[in-house]
């Protein structure tokens, strides 16, 4: 069971310290091979949510399989926005793996349901989470700050901050993380994982206390 007021998509991310003042002006470049594989793996995420929103609407499951190859791109999404633009929340690359990893300070994870709704498959996706697309557009950039967004515009401002006082700001990093908490749960929501509908709200910090299971 879930406890009141969770949400059960859970994003954790650990600030690891110290980061490397200079580092992140080439993060981009370092994740290319990631980039190359992601794109190939969210083409197979598309694929397999279709079939998998077949299969609900007759069956009201989700095929375990296709559900934790999909929250499996979904992590290795995660890790590397953790170690990008999403966060830049640490130096340690990112591992090529759909598997989680304890040691790895960033983890994304959807709890899987028993049964879902056959009538909400047709609309969550698209009418039911529109709200939330203009909100999350701004996070991502979309729209916003020359296209750059919400997220990538304060984890920007923390490497600047870092790379003169040698120090990424608390603050700025569990906003950022809210930030992306609030991204993942919708992209669980929209990609027909879970029924509960996200929250508008940001729940601050590394840890996922809001997602915790009681």
């Amino acid at each position: 069971m879930v406890s009141p007021g969770a949400y059960p998509a859970r994003l954790e991310g650990r600030l690891e310290r110290p980061l490397s003042p200079w580092l992140w002006l080439v993060k981009w470049f370092l994740l290319i091979p990631h980039f190359v594989v992601l794109a190939f793996l969210w083409l197979a995420v598309i694929v397999l949510t279709l079939v998998a929103g077949v299969a609900i609407l007759f069956t009201g499951r989700y095929p375990r399989s296709l559900f934790e190859f999909n929250t499996g791109v979904m992590r290795w999404s995660w890790r590397v926005g953790f170690y990008g633009i999403s966060a830049f929340g640490t130096d340690r690359y990112p591992p090529f793996s759909l598997q989680p990893d304890p040691e790895y300070p960033a983890d994304f994870t959807v709890d899987y349901p028993e049964q879902l709704s056959r009538g909400l498959v047709l609309v969550k996706w698209w009418l039911l989470a529109l709200p939330h697309y203009l909100i999350v557009a701004a996070f991502i950039g979309i729209v916003g700050v020359d296209g750059l967004g919400l997220i990538g515009l304060l984890a920007v401002i923390a490497m600047v901050i870092n790379a003169f006082r040698h120090r990424y700001p608390e603050s700025i990093f569990d906003f950022v993380m809210g930030l992306n908490r609030w991204c993942y749960r919708v992209l669980a929501y929209a990609a027909l994982m879970r029924d509960e509908y996200p929250p508008f709200r940001v729940d601050y910090g590394g840890t996922d206390e809001r997602g915790a299971l009681s």
